[in-house]
């Protein structure tokens, strides 16, 4: 399965294959499937979807408020076992066709003003109308275009547990997808709140449908949604979020530890690939710099003539193949020497930007079940974050189980981990 982002810009920048492009068309194919009715506002998916503008009156909304919902694909199980199969999932736990939903709802941004965003919410046709939940957080993507809610190759980990039987809930975060303005990559805090505001969007739609969603949530995610669905979880536990509660959380691959993990492996170039790392520094630090304000200039952290482009290319229309051939091979042909030398020892502003998205392993102790999924191969997010992860919840009491699939690349860790993950949610009790 080609994937998300950064996770899989190379291959992004070859032809599509027979294979994916039969993978769209099944999945534009589904649009027109027969869905169960609906008794809500359910407009058909339009073929460009409309940006939605934030006016006045949003600030009076209330977070969750659902602004728009479209239907954007009905499966049998057949078609999913199919979906699943050309996107190189697995399909043992397909066990019932779904619905899906692009959902635009109220949230806010990280300076708390009102904004919109949008996500995805996959219901099963299993006949039930009480739903257990599986909050999914997607990987690194470059482009608007990109998120689950507007790209049909995009949905194969949420319609993995929806056909389970799950209602997925899995948000496209802010700036991606239908989201106004620019993506805030890597900052945990607007990943948690748009992920709250879509499990209440969630709640809200599923009630119009007659379907019932349980308050416990089971958390997942991978890559940036790794740290994404640590930070959620906590939100859950700390009872941040009105009607629902922590049942399990399963990471997978995630950054949890940028400082101390990270960015020394990514600036030693011993265990990540400096084509990536490369990308990854410059996609976090344009975005992490809106919200902390650690330069004035880019030239600051920027060698020339990046300094001059590259928060350019972060403004979610550019493609993964822009990117990459925008950027240079390696951190150091990017980043200043004066920079380099203050990301190994941040201080600062820097240093509060690491120190606010590092929390998610550090200063809770989860009181439900807690694995973790990694792999030693990884060139993307070292291994040693989910190492650092462990060890800190180990601190505060807590045994969390760590899987390391060994010698596999990044995207890869995560087709391992979701069926392992798919099983030991199902025999969690509800």
């Amino acid at each position: 399965m080609r994937e998300p982002g950064p996770e899989g810009f190379g291959q992004r920048m070859r032809t599509m294959t027979g294979a994916r492009m039969r993978l769209f068309a099944l999945a534009a194919a589904a649009l027109t499937a027969a869905a169960a009715p609906v008794t809500w506002a359910v407009k058909a998916q339009a073929e460009t979807p409309e940006r939605v503008v934030v006016t006045a009156s949003d600030a009076r909304a209330a977070r969750g408020t659902i602004v728009s919902a479209e239907a954007v694909a009905g499966m049998t199980r057949d078609e999913v076992v199919q979906y699943l199969a050309q996107a190189g999932a697995d399909t043992a736990g397909a066990r019932h066709g779904l619905d899906a939903y692009r959902i635009v709802y109220r949230t806010i941004a990280p300076d708390k003003r009102p904004t919109t965003a949008g996500g995805l919410v996959v219901l099963p046709r299993d006949g039930s109308r009480d739903l257990r939940v599986v909050a999914y957080e997607h990987g690194t993507m470059i482009s608007k275009a990109q998120a689950p809610s507007v790209q049909p190759q995009q949905r194969a980990d949420a319609f993995l547990f929806g056909s389970a039987g799950y209602a997925a809930v899995a948000p496209d975060y802010l700036g991606l997808g239908l989201g106004p303005g620019r993506h805030p990559y890597g900052d945990v805090s607007s990943e948690v709140t748009a992920s709250a505001d879509l499990l209440r969007a969630a709640r809200t739609f599923a009630a119009k449908q007659q379907r019932r969603l349980r308050s416990r949530v089971l958390v997942s995610g991978f890559s940036q949604g790794g740290a994404a669905a640590m930070g959620l979880a906590r939100a859950l536990q700390r009872g941040q979020v009105p009607y629902y509660r922590l049942a399990a959380v399963a990471p997978i691959s995630g950054a949890y530890d940028v400082q101390n993990a990270e960015i020394p492996a990514a600036l030693s170039g011993d265990s990540l690939d400096p084509r990536r790392a490369t990308l990854y520094f410059a996609y976090s630090l344009t975005a992490l710099n809106r919200i902390h304000h650690f330069y004035e200039q880019p030239s600051e952290v920027f060698n020339e003539p990046y300094a001059g482009i590259v928060e350019d290319l972060f403004d979610g229309e550019h493609t993964d193949r822009d990117v990459a051939m925008a950027l240079p091979a390696t951190p150091q042909e990017l980043l200043t020497p004066r920079f380099i030398a203050w990301a190994s020892e941040p201080t600062g502003n820097l240093l509060n930007a690491l120190r606010s998205n590092d929390t998610t392993c550090t200063d809770w102790k989860p009181r439900v079940p807690v694995r973790l999924y990694a792999a030693t191969g990884d060139k993307d997010v070292s291994i040693l974050n989910a190492k650092h992860c462990v060890a800190a919840l180990r601190a505060n009491g807590v045994e969390a189980p760590l899987t390391d699939f060994g010698d596999v690349p990044h995207g890869a860790s995560k087709r391992a981990a979701l069926p392992e993950i798919l099983t030991w949610f199902d025999g969690l009790k509800p």
